[in-house]
């Protein structure tokens, strides 16, 4: 066999030739290139720049360049050594990180800063407005809400901050009160008296005026003005409520054709007021002298057995008098006492025949007086004992039946007034009465009083009332000592809107002629709608219906009554 090169050394031989002058070829060059460090960066999507990212481990803190022990200016070796030059050097652009932050500012490698400190009565920065900040303040004269409705602010026009109220800072400007009553009377200012008048005019049809066991319908009409003043003073107070009423009816009642009289007058035309005149003087801070004069015009109510029957007209009485009094405050307890005197008088009575019968039998003179003692044991209760006394002297020793009917009497009763959270507030109060005669033929007059006057606000549309009350009455009935009437009523005003109210009403009651078998039972149930145009015009429409059942026959009535008005008021 015949011998050749050898294959695999030629191939080693062609390479190391070829890497020769390579290898040659880097020493030269050395000082020209460098080798780059492999790192994650190589492997990055991202573009690079010519500034370091903020989160390159890399990167210098602002810690390492300001260290005084990398600083090259206190280094006593390198003194001497020119500064390095930059040729050749790649240049480094932007800060190192958190080098621009203060000692107290914010650091983005999340390092603890001092906290600022300040000279005492320095004001202190308020802090930016982000995540965990307060929300900013709101104007002390501005409602605090949870949410706004849109109406708040739709359909408006805007006005300036400053005229709103709404500037951070700005002194509160004072808020108007809030008008319980938007559409009632304005009134006018007379010196420091604030003066409110309103006259009613209202027309409807009763189907029973006479109150007869055999119905006989009228239309009718009622003219009711009123005039209210209130003093507008610092101390001391000044008030006159004054009202009254007419109701006229178009015709007189039919007489019966068997000539017998009725049990009411032909003429059913009535007057009525109510007028009185309160007064206080304030003496000292819990000293007040108090006084009220009074006058009450109307006549014998109808169907009552004190009509006489065979009148013309009804008669009319007055009854004028005053009250003087004191109230005196010991810390938490209040005593109260006051005198009064009243005087009532009758007109004649005009018969159907022409002629008159005189009523000074029915005309009195009473002197009393009424003391009260109340405590205020808690925030919103009030107990009480009222105790009162009169005496009744009367014109005639013996009235047109032969009996003596002056009397002495009075009452005794203990209740409380309250409040509670606004919702349910009155006074209740439960007691006697009873009254005795000069006459021995006429029993002691005598029975359970209650009085009580009570307002619950259901919700701010609906409001419930409830009043109760238990008066004593002269009557001319022989052998009758007199009348005790009790009255309850229950009444619920709903609103609609501000301009449109609904009231319901109803009284029921009973009327105990004492010394005499007649007892009588009475019922209203009324429905009542006002619609307030504005401040100066209602519209008022009513639906009432009467019924008194007697136990005696022939003496039990009924009636509906239908009513709009329109009621002017300034």
């Amino acid at each position: 066999m015949r011998a050749g090169p050898v294959t695999g050394r030629n191939s080693r031989a062609r390479a190391f030739r070829a890497a020769l002058p390579c290898l040659a070829l880097i020493a030269l060059m050395g000082t020209a290139a460098q080798a780059q460090t492999v790192t994650p960066d190589l492997f990055s999507s991202r573009r690079t720049s010519q500034t370091t990212p903020a989160d390159s481990p890399l990167r210098r803190t602002a810690a390492e360049v300001n260290d005084p022990l990398n600083s090259p200016k206190l280094q006593d070796n390198d003194k001497d050594k020119p500064a390095p030059s930059r040729i050749g050097q790649i240049p480094k652009y932007g800060l190192p990180a958190a080098s621009g932050a203060a000692d107290s500012g914010y650091d983005s490698l999340n390092r603890k800063r001092k906290k600022p400190k300040y000279y005492p009565g320095q004001a202190r920065p308020k802090p930016p407005v982000g995540p965990g900040s307060p929300p900013p303040p709101i104007a002390s004269n501005t409602r605090l809400r949870l949410s706004i409705p849109p109406s708040e602010s739709a359909h408006k026009t805007p006005i300036p901050p400053a005229m709103a109220g709404t500037v951070v800072g700005q002194p509160p400007r004072k808020r108007l009160r809030i008008d319980d009553d938007p559409f009632g009377a304005v009134g006018d200012y007379a010196g420091s008296f604030l003066i409110k008048s309103a006259v009613e005019f209202s027309g409807g049809y009763d189907t029973n005026p006479g109150r007869l066991a055999v119905a006989q319908a009228r239309p009718f009409y009622v003219i009711a003005p009123e005039f209210v003043a209130f003093s507008d003073w610092e101390r001391h107070a000044l008030v006159a409520d004054l009202r009254g009423s007419f109701t006229g009816y178009t015709s007189n009642l039919t007489p019966n054709a068997d000539g017998t009289p009725l049990s009411a007058p032909l003429d059913i035309d009535r007057p009525s007021f109510i007028g009185h005149v309160d007064g206080r003087l304030d003496v000292s801070r819990d000293t007040r002298l108090t006084g009220q004069g009074r006058l009450f015009v109307s006549t014998d109510n109808p169907g009552s057995p004190n009509v006489q029957a065979g009148l013309a007209r009804y008669p009319i009485y007055t009854t004028v008098g005053g009250t003087l009094g004191v109230d005196q405050n010991f810390n938490r307890l209040q005593v109260s006492a006051g005198a009064a005197v009243d005087r009532t008088d009758y007109t004649n009575s005009k018969l159907t025949d022409g002629t008159s019968s005189t009523n000074d039998d029915r005309n009195f003179s009473q002197y009393g007086g009424v003391g009260r003692v109340s405590y205020d044991l808690r925030p919103g209760l009030k107990p009480f004992v009222e105790v009162q006394g009169d005496s009744r002297v009367h014109d005639l020793r013996l009235d047109r039946n032969g009996f003596a009917r002056d009397s002495n009497g009075g009452y005794v009763k203990g209740g409380t007034s309250f409040e509670f959270s606004r919702l349910l507030t009155g006074e209740i109060g439960v007691g006697y009465a009873a009254r005795d005669y000069a006459d021995p033929r006429l029993d002691r007059l005598e029975g359970l009083l209650v009085s009580s006057s009570l307002v619950w606000t259901a919700t701010p549309l609906t409001t419930a009332k409830f009043y109760s009350d238990t008066t004593i009455t002269e009557t001319t009935l022989p052998g009758t000592s007199g009348v005790l009437t009790h009255i309850y009523t229950v009444e619920v005003d709903h609103d609609f809107r501000r301009w449109l109210t609904a009231i319901g009403k109803f009284t029921w009651g009973d009327l105990d002629y004492q010394g005499n078998p007649r007892r009588d039972k009475i019922y209203t149930l009324s429905g009542e709608a006002i619609y307030k145009m504005n401040r100066n015009v209602w519209l008022r429409g009513t639906l009432r219906r009467d019924w008194l059942d007697s136990n005696l026959p022939g003496n039990s009535t009924a009636s509906t009554v239908a009513m709009l008005g329109v009621r002017l008021q300034h």
